[in-house]
């Protein structure tokens, strides 16, 4: 038999992608929308391979996103920050300055916050480790997925604080644990010991570990310092490595126990899980905290960032006091 003397064939184009997003340590989330622009870009273009076109497509795709699709400036950001990354790392080619592309409008929004009262009240409404996350998240000023990929070492119950690793912008920072919480928190980690035992005694692979731990340190996916502090109750199959193990707390769930909530409180406000960050950042203000603090705290690069809840005070806007406020109360009639 001859033996198969063939050239083999080079990758796909979307694998050759996913290699490289993979190689630089790119999240799951960052890969699937990657993949997903470099596809929308390719079909738009009639399946034209992204070799043969240029800048002069890119601009016609993004113009398009922004003009016809109706996309969000955020949107139509990340099409061109996937789209840049092909041709870059993949292709080997880099693209010139997209000057022609029509840019979606970013509006300037302010962020929803609620009142100490109505935080209470919708806290309030929580059960159960639902509960306890809703009080994390507003205790501690931290974003929801940062909250569900906690790990048992990041919550140091003796300092008081709460480790935050590879935030957004690959950023680790530390953040205040109320000592309201250190009660809730030792139950929580009485939970995961007896769950981490379950899956040590059913010999499950351990949980997932960031970028190339895994292959340094084979065994310290299975301890429990590594171990989610908001574990799924089921067991899930990792996308990547197809192993059948126990992944975090899925997000829809706190999400969906947080719109109940705000319903159930009479909250007319909308409401999320990251407006209790919002509200975290704005009542430490109103408390007097300095800003530089609190921008460290919520892990912002630029205090440029962090200045958008002094626009949103208790205090009216700017920290301005009506004139009607000044008024006697005397003068004001039936109202006063």
């Amino acid at each position: 038999m001859q033996p198969d003397t063939s050239t083999p064939r080079p990758p796909r184009l979307l694998d050759q992608l996913r290699d490289a997003l993979r190689v630089r340590h790119y999240s799951l989330r960052t890969e699937q929308a990657y993949i997903h622009w470099a596809k929308r870009f390719i079909f738009f273009h009639d399946k034209r391979h992204p070799r043969e076109m240029g800048a002069a497509e890119v601009e016609a795709f993004l113009t398009w996103l922004a003009v016809e699709g109706g996309v969000s400036a955020s949107t139509q950001g990340q099409a061109l920050a996937a789209l840049l990354f092909l041709y870059k790392q993949v292709l080997a080619v880099d693209l010139p300055w997209l000057d022609e592309v029509v840019r979606a409008k970013r509006p300037q929004r302010l962020p929803t916050v609620l009142t100490p009262e109505e935080v209470a009240l919708m806290l309030g409404q929580l059960e159960g480790v639902h509960a306890l996350m809703g009080m994390l998240l507003y205790g501690t000023g931290i974003r929801l997925m940062e909250c569900l990929r906690l790990r048992v070492k990041d919550v140091d119950l003796a300092r008081r604080e709460v480790t935050i690793r590879e935030g957004k912008g690959n950023k680790d920072r530390r953040t205040v644990l109320p000592s309201s919480l250190i009660p809730a928190l030792e139950a929580q980690l009485a939970s995961i010991r007896a769950l981490w035992e379950e899956d040590r005694s059913a010999h499950l692979p351990g949980v997932q570990l960031p970028d190339a731990l895994e292959q340094k340190k084979p065994g310290e996916g299975k301890t429990l310092a590594w171990f989610w502090f908001f574990p799924g109750r089921e067991l899930s199959t990792d996308p990547r490595s197809g192993l059948v193990r126990r992944h975090h707390a899925h997000e829809q769930g706190i999400q969906r126990a947080i719109k109940r909530a705000v319903l159930a409180a009479g909250i007319t406000k909308p409401a999320s899980t990251h407006t209790l960050r919002h509200s975290f950042a704005t009542h430490l203000l109103e408390s007097g905290q300095d800003i530089r603090t609190v921008q460290e705290l919520l892990g912002h690069s630029d205090v440029r960032t962090t200045m958008i809840y002094t626009h949103v005070l208790n205090r009216g806007p700017m920290g301005v006091i009506s004139p009607l406020d000044r008024l006697p109360l005397a003068t004001l009639g039936g109202w006063s």
